[in-house]
C-alpha cells in the first residue's frame, strides 16, 4: 500500500513540475539556460572533469545548450545518451559535437547515430549532466519515471569512496521540492545547477 501511495505522489509530482515546465516562455526559458550555463560554468564540478555527458533538452526540459557551447570552448570531451538493442532499458554514451548528425531514438529524443562513433560506458565519465523532473535538498532525484540514469549508475551507491562519475542535475529553480521520497534503488545527485545558483550535496 505505501509503494502504491508513492508511486501516486511521484507521479503526481512529475506531472504538476512538468506542467509548470512548459508554462514558462521563450523569453524566460532562454534567460534561464543562459543564467544556469554562468553558474555551472565556474563550478568545480565542471571544470575539474573532462569526459562529460550532456543532454539535449525536450518536454520543457532547461536547455543546456549554451552550457554545451561554453564546455566546447575549455575543450572538454562530451557525449550523449544513447540506448541499444543489445541493452534493454540501459543508458550508454556516445561522442558528440554539435553538428553531428542525429537520430530520434524510441522515445523522439535525438541522440547520435550511433554507426559513426564509439559507445563507452558510464563508468568511463568523470561527469554526468542530468536532466531531471524534480530535486531536492538531499540531492534526491526524480525523474521520468523509466529508472534509466538509475539503472546506469546504480553501481555509485555500492562505492564508498571513489565516487565516479560525478552527477549534477541541471533544473529551473521551480523543480526544487522540499523533500522527495526516495526509493531504495535510487541513485542520489552530488549536485544540481539552476537559474539561480548550483546546489552541492
Amino acid at each position: 500500500m505505501a509503494d502504491k501511495l508513492r508511486k501516486k505522489n511521484r507521479q503526481n509530482l512529475r506531472q504538476s513540475i512538468r506542467r509548470q515546465r512548459r508554462e514558462l516562455t521563450v523569453t524566460q526559458s532562454a534567460s534561464s539556460a543562459l543564467q544556469l550555463a554562468m553558474h555551472a560554468g565556474r563550478d568545480r564540478l565542471v571544470l575539474n572533469s573532462r569526459h562529460i555527458a550532456v543532454y539535449l533538452p525536450s518536454d520543457g526540459e532547461i536547455d543546456p545548450q549554451p552550457l554545451i557551447q561554453y564546455l566546447r570552448s575549455l575543450g572538454k570531451h562530451l557525449y550523449l545518451p544513447v540506448l541499444v538493442s543489445f541493452s534493454a532499458r540501459r543508458l550508454w554514451f556516445s561522442p558528440y559535437s554539435p553538428g553531428d548528425r542525429l537520430v530520434l531514438n524510441r522515445y523522439g529524443i535525438p541522440e547520435p547515430e550511433r554507426v559513426h562513433h564509439r559507445r563507452i560506458k558510464p563508468v568511463a565519465l568523470d561527469l554526468v549532466l542530468t536532466p531531471l523532473v524534480g530535486f531536492d535538498d538531499r540531492g534526491h532525484r526524480l525523474g521520468m519515471g523509466g529508472g534509466y540514469y538509475d539503472r546506469a549508475f546504480g553501481f555509485l551507491n555500492s562505492r564508498k569512496r571513489w565516487k565516479k562519475p560525478r552527477l549534477m542535475g541541471l533544473a529551473y529553480e521551480l523543480q526544487r521540492s522540499r523533500t522527495l521520497t526516495a526509493a531504495p534503488w535510487d541513485v542520489n545527485l552530488d549536485a544540481v545547477a539552476t537559474e539561480r545558483a548550483v546546489y552541492h550535496f
